[in-house]
């Protein structure tokens, strides 16, 4: 990463969640239609991975309830 591109993502990192989801968005939408297809593409496979994983009972599932519970204490934060 360059300096200057450092610099951008450390001021990035600074504003308000919803204005760096904002500025997620307008950067991804920036990019040429190939390179969203193989940012798709990577997700599509994580996601057959991940359900791999689960079906090999390779990983220990956590109830929605446990799930729930954690997101509010986060927020809480």
């Amino acid at each position: 990463m360059t300096d200057a591109a450092r610099t951008i993502l450390d001021q990035a990192l600074s504003l308000a969640d919803e204005e760096r989801l904002r500025l997620a968005e307008a950067l991804f939408d920036s990019l040429p239609a190939d390179a969203q297809e193989q940012i798709d593409r990577a997700w599509r496979e994580e996601v057959l991975r991940r359900m791999g994983e689960v079906r090999r009972g390779e990983v220990e599932l956590e109830s929605w309830k446990d799930v729930r519970r954690a997101g509010r204490e986060a927020l809480a934060r």
